[in-house]
């Protein structure tokens, strides 16, 4: 009896839209579940190579909340391009300027795995600061990351 692997192809895959409310979750344990829909590990057919993943929707990511000191004590580098431009900001400095959806997003993208493939999953990802959002239109499900483990959820 010989038993062989699915190999799902790209045209057999079905794309779902979720709706996820990050209201008071905490923002590690968001993006593990969010990346995990990004990739399509929670599909039986999940292939590595393929986007398989699912399409999903974040509101409220002003709202996420971390634990600990993280607020004020960790602080993300970048770089201007000049020389000397070396610059920091803390999360508390992001979650407050102009695009608090960016931290969100930087969290979902740092755990998926690099190359060609995260960029065409990363186009999966609609996050929204606000509760409000344009994709009405595709009927979204809504997922409960709170209700998956008390831990998911603070404040």
């Amino acid at each position: 009896m010989l038993k062989t692997t699915v190999s799902l192809k790209p045209a057999d895959v079905n794309k779902e839209w979720v709706l996820i409310d990050a209201e008071g979750l905490v923002l590690g344990r968001l993006a593990v579940v969010i990346a995990q829909r990004l990739r399509g590990k929670h599909k039986p057919q999940f292939t590595p190579h393929v986007d398989c993943g699912d399409n999903v929707i974040v509101v409220n990511a002003d709202k996420v909340v971390l634990t600990g000191n993280k607020l004020d004590g960790e602080s993300f580098y970048y770089h201007t391009g000049y020389a000397g431009g070396i610059k920091s900001r803390t999360l508390r400095q992001r979650l407050e300027s102009r695009h608090p959806e960016r931290v969100v997003e930087k969290a979902v993208e740092r755990m998926i795995t690099r190359g060609p493939l995260q960029r065409r999953q990363m186009k999966h990802l609609h996050i929204y600061a606000s509760a409000t959002h344009p994709h009405e239109a595709q009927q979204p499900k809504t997922l409960d990351v709170a209700a998956m483990n008390p831990k998911n959820r603070r404040g």
